[in-house]
């Protein structure tokens, strides 16, 4: 099932701990970590300084704590762990999928474990709130939507329409028709 994912698995970026100036990669590989670093400095002896590149194979990753320290101290023990989930071969599929399939699978979920769902990652939070989303969970809890209702959807977003109650949505619609109509008779 792996035989799917892509040759990079993981990859980020960031500065070393301050007052450090350094720049650091950290890039995952079905086969490798490669951790980089270029040396930023105003000082004469570190301008001749060569960027950095240490190799390792996943397993020669989890067995070589100097380099697990070196990656907690500039990206964190969170990434850290997921660096080791990595290596162990435990990939998180879901995040792999595509944004339309997620769309697609989010809108079979009850509202709570939506809510609960855009709180894992900025991904989900994004997908979550998400208009696209919103409009197919409106469109299976209303029996029929109207092009006024789309235009009013248009104007507030789906999730707002989804929340809002029924007595202020046939108010927000009796405005917008009205707005229309006098628009209108301003046109010669």
């Amino acid at each position: 099932m792996a035989s799917w994912l892509p040759e990079t698995l993981f990859e980020t970026v960031g500065q070393g701990p301050a007052p450090s100036k350094d720049y650091y990669q950290l890039l995952v590989t079905r086969s490798q970590i490669i951790f980089r670093w270029w040396k930023i400095s105003l000082r004469s002896e570190y301008r001749a300084s060569r960027p950095g590149e240490i190799k390792d194979t996943h397993e020669d990753f989890l067995d070589n704590s100097h380099h697990q320290v070196q990656v907690a101290l500039v990206f964190g023990t969170k990434t850290l762990e997921y660096v080791f989930n990595l290596c162990k071969g435990k990939f998180d599929y879901l995040e792999r999928l595509s944004d339309k399939l997620l769309l697609s699978i989010l809108s079979y979920l009850d509202l709570e474990d939506v809510a609960r769902l855009s709180q894992t990652s900025h991904r989900f939070a994004k997908l979550c709130k998400s208009d696209v989303l919103w409009e197919q969970i409106v469109q299976s809890a209303c029996d029929t939507i109207t092009p006024d209702m789309r235009a009013l959807a248009k104007d507030m977003g789906w999730r707002q329409m989804f929340f809002t109650n029924k007595l202020q949505l046939q108010r927000q619609l009796r405005k917008r028709k009205q707005r229309q109509g006098s628009q209108r008779k301003k046109l010669p």
